[in-house]
């Protein structure tokens, strides 16, 4: 199935390169678009211009420490999560980049799976992790939608053709509500596609 979903946008902040390439790879192998700096006088700049969902900032760094980063994060994004690594954790630390909207605090070397979880944790709250079930209303919205728009159909001559409202269509489109299979039948025969179509499956 073609779940064609925006990626996921990480920054890696970190001046070892080689935990930069490792953890990189990891992320990208699940599924995110994911960019290391080993500078972190960079890091507004890349902000600035980058659109991030998260960054995964090291605490002890030269030129610039963690929670300075972190302060100067904030003052551009109250949003963006960011997690903490440190191969040196304590309190003081762990309290400042609490205070800082730090979403997780984590100690070096990381556990893979338990870093999954806290990365999964994190989209959920932000709002971005997508469950089976929502990618699927959403690839069938997006493919709806598409080969309307190949046809140069309207919502209107849509709900004309299948006896559907036009709310529930743009719903559908929208992938704010699940289509019944009756539904989806009517879709499909007004879009002249097979109902399988509909999925993505190409």
């Amino acid at each position: 199935m073609a779940l064609e979903l925006p990626p996921i946008k990480i920054l890696i902040v970190d001046d070892d390169r080689a935990i930069c390439e490792y953890m990189q790879t990891l992320l990208e192998r699940d599924g995110f678009s994911v960019k290391a700096v080993s500078d972190p006088t960079f890091v507004e700049d890349e902000i600035r211009q980058g659109g991030y969902h998260l960054i995964i900032l090291d605490l002890m760094m030269p030129k610039l420490d963690g929670i300075e980063v972190l302060r100067r994060i904030r003052k551009l994004d109250t949003d963006i999560a960011v997690v903490i690594f440190t191969g040196f954790p304590n309190l003081e630390s762990a309290v400042a980049s609490m205070k800082l909207d730090a979403v997780d605090y984590l100690k070096k070397p990381f556990n893979v799976d338990e870093f999954r979880e806290v990365i999964t944790r994190i989209m959920r709250k932000k709002g971005l992790a997508r469950t089976p079930e929502e990618q699927l209303h959403r690839v069938i919205g997006d493919t709806v939608r598409g080969l309307r728009k190949d046809k140069d159909l309207t919502l209107k001559q849509m709900s004309r053709r299948t006896g559907l409202s036009v709310s529930l269509l743009s719903q559908i489109e929208r992938a704010e509500s699940s289509a019944s299979i009756s539904s989806l039948h009517k879709i499909a025969l007004a879009l002249e596609s097979r109902m399988q179509d509909l999925f993505g499956e190409h």
